[in-house]
Order: structure tokens, then sequence, then C-alpha cells
């Protein structure tokens, strides 16, 4: 038997920065579904909200002129919350220099987006191909309720 999605919610958005903060609200609202404290919900939001700014900024440049697309699919399982995170833009040309703190490509950045998503979920997954864009997969995992 495979694992059953309890819920799943797949948002496209606009890859402008107003969609940031609606990706966080939305975020927030999916997350509160599962039995997490508010701190664990706002850690949640700032790594969703740091991977789609990241897509914003990064994967299409900001170029208000192109109508480019952000997928984010949020899915609750029993044991975990999953977010993935796709846009279609540059790409990365080096993951793991990417992930370093303190790199960015923009030097008005601080770099430290791939850092909460690190330390902010249990798993952090970065794929990306160069001019077809990057997918950014998290995972928050459930501790069970002991309480009956």
């Amino acid at each position: 038997m495979g694992i059953q999605i309890k819920n799943q919610i797949k948002l496209t958005i606009l890859s402008i920065n107003e969609n940031v903060g609606f990706a966080r609200a939305a975020t927030a609202a999916f997350s509160a579904q599962a039995d997490l404290t508010l701190t664990e919900i706002d850690e949640i939001k700032v790594a969703v909200s740091e991977a789609v700014s990241n897509a914003v900024i990064h994967g299409y440049g900001s170029d208000p002129h192109k109508q480019n697309y952000i997928e984010l699919v949020m899915n609750l399982y029993q044991d975990k919350l999953e977010f993935i995170i796709i846009d279609y833009g540059h790409g990365i040309a080096n993951i793991e220099e990417a992930r370093q703190p303190s790199f960015s490509s923009d030097p008005e950045r601080m770099g430290l987006g791939f850092v909460f998503m690190d330390s902010f979920m249990d798993e952090l997954e970065v794929l990306s191909k160069l001019g077809q864009g990057t997918t950014i997969r998290m995972v928050k995992l459930l501790v069970p309720s002991t309480e009956h």
C-alpha cells in the first residue's frame, strides 16, 4: 500500500514579489492542519517564502515584463508535511555553492535563504538545471501525538 496523502494543495502563482506574502499565508493555513506549534508553523512559513522569493529574484530575475510562474505544491501525510516549489527560470549553476551561508548571486542579498530552509525543515532537496529551472522539496516531519 502506498503512502496516502491526507490533503494536497497546488498553487500556480505569478513570479512577482507580492506573491511571496501570499505563499507565506497559504503555507501557514495549510500547515495549521497538522499538530504543530506556532513556532514550527512560523519556521515553515520562512522556509517556503525563502524558496518562493529565490524563485522570484534568482530564478526569473524579477523581470516585470515576463509572465513567469512558480508552482507551490503542499502535501499533508500522516507523518509529514511536504512542500515543493518549482520554477522554470535560469536554474542554479552550482547548487553546493548556492547552499553555502552568505553566498548570493546578488550582492544586495545576504544569501541566507538555503540556510533558513535547511535549519527550519527536516529534509531539503534542491534539483536544478541551467536554463530549465529549479525544484526545491522540503519536508517537516510530524511527531505523533501521544494523546488519544
